[in-house]
């Protein structure tokens, strides 16, 4: 009698996928390579069964594939992957590595996310690429007109003056100079207006979307973080804890302890940089504002008698992360009293 197949790895690739099924036994079915077209007409003729992958590219949209078909699928990541393969680095042994590690009862594993939270979130990494490279722009500039005096601030009033005295004084420069630093200003113009853009439709999706809502009444948690967080966790019930929370976002000291001695650390910084940056930008602000009355935060004013700023900011995030946690759970608002 032939056995049928309970449990599917797939490693997933741009073009071979590495495919190994095994039975309720154990026994190893399928061990194959399917090219990309090849993906769906296989697992359409397979019965409905649980399928590992890792959380890389492409991951959650083979998931949304796989789910239509009526198949259990499970996103783990590729380090909680990594020690089950046993030797040398093939995608047959990768394969043969999920299958198994997607049957361990102590696995942690990805939520699968909608594709309007996948597109919620290219909006935010769209807009941070565009961040960082108009700080690129801003940063060359002023370094090409310090070159011929013209100095300004550092602020964003700076900026403003930076591209006044651009045109005021354009005929003190060079006329190549004058053509490289208008090319630089007329990015930096486009640049600041795609963001603005970007971030009028995160905000309208931060105004529709509940989630978002809720966590933006956290003190420290603005609608660009909160439409982060609501897009990039679709499911808080995957963390036992806010602690679990804050860890998964690197928040966390870092622990090194044997022999019975707790030795701990700074931060472990693993998890969604982009999360956990946005965090310590909302508690600099919460601890700002801290430092000028004392009273809206009296937990963080008696943590900066105690700690340096840095340490203290880093702990208010781990602190917010934990309370965003808390109002995912249990779906309500954020209350200063009963935090």
């Amino acid at each position: 009698m032939k056995q049928e197949i309970v449990t599917v790895g797939l490693d997933l690739a741009k073009s071979v996928f590495q495919v190994h099924a095994i039975g309720s036994d154990g026994a190893v079915l399928i061990r194959r390579k399917l090219r990309r077209a090849e993906v769906i007409g296989f697992f359409t003729d397979l019965p409905s069964c649980l399928v590992g992958m890792e959380a890389c590219a492409s991951a959650h949209h083979w998931a949304r594939e796989l789910i239509a078909l009526g198949h259990e699928v499970r996103l783990m990541p590729p380090a909680y992957v990594k020690p089950y393969v046993k030797r040398g680095k093939t995608d047959a042994a990768d394969a043969e590595a999920i299958c198994e590690a997607v049957t361990r009862p102590t696995m942690r594993f990805v939520a699968v996310k909608t594709v309007e939270q996948q597109a919620v979130l290219m909006l935010h990494k769209s807009r941070d690429l565009m961040v960082r490279q108009r700080t690129m722009l801003i940063n060359a500039l002023r370094g090409h007109l310090a070159e011929y005096g013209i100095v300004t601030g550092i602020d964003a009033g700076g900026v403003t003056a930076m591209l006044k005295a651009l045109h005021e004084r354009q005929e003190e420069l060079p006329a190549h100079a004058r053509s490289a630093l208008h090319g630089l200003a007329a990015q930096l113009r486009a640049l600041t207006s795609e963001i603005d853009r970007l971030e009028a439709q995160i905000l309208a999706w931060h105004r529709a979307d509940e989630t978002s809502r809720r966590l933006a009444t956290i003190p420290g948690i603005g609608p660009i973080t909160a439409s982060a967080i609501s897009a990039a966790v679709p499911d808080a019930s995957l963390f036992r804890s806010g602690r679990q929370f804050a860890a998964w976002l690197g928040l966390t000291p870092r622990a090194n302890s044997s022999g019975g001695k707790e030795r701990l650390g700074g931060i472990t910084k693993q998890g969604d940089g982009y999360l956990r940056r946005l965090l310590v930008v909302g508690a600099t602000a919460v601890m700002r504002m801290t430092r000028k009355n004392a009273d809206r935060q009296p937990w963080m004013a008696q943590l900066l008698e105690r700690k340096p700023a840095k340490i203290a900011t880093v702990a208010l995030a781990n602190k917010t992360a934990r309370i965003a946690w808390a109002v995912m759970s249990r779906k309500e608002v954020y209350a200063a009293e009963t935090a």
